[in-house]
């Protein structure tokens, strides 16, 4: 399956290479179970969104180790591809940048043409195959129809996919500067968060246990909040999302929990069925 992992530091820059190399379970080394694709969306200290993908592993990318480690972001996110919906492209790969917010999705769902003509004037924005590019599409849609508001933008785009087309899982994380979006719907898969600190006078570590000592640099002390599909140590600081669960984080790391969806899908799709797009290929 595909890999989502996000962090948000707030208005502070932290190194992010351990997460994307050097962590036993690195997206470097995901990438050899996810091997369609691999991207990183992030905001600097200035808010100007960057996008780095590729349709193909990182571990195949000789340019990803020496790109990984000179990206230093405030908000991140990064995906690993695991291909169900659109061939190995870069614009099929995650994450998709819309109205300056880059988003990536971790499931699938069906019927894209019902999708489409939801989309309007975001439709001539969609350049790949995916039902994740439409996915962030539409969230960028329904938030600029609600006055820029992404969470009700979320919120709207899971609601009306879940009421309307076949759906497996519609996890995302959406990022803006200063701020990280993760939503968990239904609970066919995973997403976590931890919040943890960096403190340069020890070294950088923010977490050491029996999987890992988490060793993140940063000019001053720093906290971080962090998603993932999976958890990266044995920390107890880890809470899984709750089914339907919206959670945003801001730029001082406040943290808010909604439930955006209170139903099921109306077509859930099991994991091990086939995948609701094949007749759309």
């Amino acid at each position: 399956m595909c890999r989502l992992f996000g962090i948000n530091a707030g208005t502070h820059e932290v190194h992010v290479d351990y997460w994307l190399v050097d962590a036993p379970d690195s997206m470097l080394i995901e990438s050899h179970r996810n091997p369609d694709g691999t991207g990183v969306g992030w905001f600097g200290a200035d808010g100007t969104p960057h996008v780095d993908k590729q349709p193909r592993s990182a571990f195949t990318d000789a340019a990803f180790t020496r790109e990984a480690k000179s990206v230093d972001a405030c908000t991140l996110i990064t995906h690993i591809r695991a291909a169900t919906t659109g061939h190995d492209a870069v614009e099929n790969t995650h994450p998709f940048l819309f109205d300056g917010r880059v988003m990536a999705h971790n499931g699938g769902f069906g019927d894209l043409p019902a999708v489409e003509a939801q989309l309007g004037e975001y439709l001539p924005q969609v350049h790949g195959d995916t039902d994740s590019e439409r996915y962030a599409a539409l969230i960028a849609k329904f938030s600029a129809d609600r006055g820029g508001d992404v969470g009700a933008g979320i919120t709207a785009a899971a609601s009306w996919l879940a009421d309307n087309v076949p759906l497996y899982s519609l996890n995302c994380l959406v990022a803006a500067p200063g701020h990280l979006w993760a939503l968990r719907y239904p609970d066919q898969r995973a997403l976590h968060i931890a919040r943890r600190r960096v403190d340069p006078e020890s070294g950088g570590v923010v977490a050491s246990s029996a999987l890992a000592s988490h060793t993140v640099q940063a000019s001053e002390p720093t906290e971080v909040v962090i998603v993932a599909s999976e958890r990266i140590d044995d920390a107890a600081d880890w809470r899984m999302l709750d089914p339907g669960e919206l959670i945003h984080i801001g730029p001082e790391l406040s943290f808010t929990s909604t439930l955006a969806i209170d139903r099921p899908p109306a077509h859930l799709h099991l994991l091990d069925e086939p995948d609701p797009n094949i007749d759309t290929f």
